[in-house]
């Protein structure tokens, strides 16, 4: 996914060139510190756009999500409107906040992953896949993972041919 050019970080810190998030999913290890070494194409695409600053949480109890601070700021302004489904956003909010910590990346692009967080989704000295989707970072422990992939899998060819006729190339 490409970001906006209107609101996306990489272009409100770089308008001269759209700057692109990395693609695929990548491997990683939560160490036994709690500390997430970033692959190397996230911790440089967070540098291009500025963001040391992120806001690590969950908002699923399946995967950790890492927000650039920025992105997080406009999930977080989305949470606090009011409307039918205010009581709705206040829960997420709330696990949010529970599960939440900002910090900052440090120099080799490491990332410290929130205790509460890393012990309830399982994350600790655990190989961990990361994709990057929606603006921000998603954080699969290895169990969540396989099964994530095995349903993906499910019915795949059916799910490839309704999307060709959408437009899938």
């Amino acid at each position: 996914m490409v970001p906006e050019e209107s609101s996306s970080p990489a272009s409100q810190s770089n308008s001269s060139a759209l700057i692109e998030p990395p693609r695929g999913t990548l491997s990683a290890r939560v160490d036994e510190k709690g500390r997430l070494k970033l692959p190397a194409a996230m911790a440089q695409y967070l540098e291009a756009i500025g963001e040391r600053q992120v806001f690590v949480t969950t908002l699923n109890l399946q995967t950790a999500l890492i927000y650039p601070i920025s992105v997080w700021r406009e999930t977080e302004k989305m949470l606090q409107e009011a409307g039918e489904d205010a009581d709705v956003r206040a829960d997420v909010a709330f696990v949010a906040n529970h599960y939440g910590e900002g910090v900052e990346m440090d120099a080799q692009g490491r990332v410290l992953m929130p205790t509460t967080l890393r012990r309830d989704l399982e994350l600790e000295k655990d190989d961990v896949s990361l994709l990057f989707y929606k603006q921000r970072i998603e954080v699969f422990g290895s169990k969540v993972y396989a099964e994530r992939l095995r349903a993906a899998k499910t019915n795949l060819a059916e799910k490839v041919g309704a999307l060709q006729k959408k437009g899938l190339r």
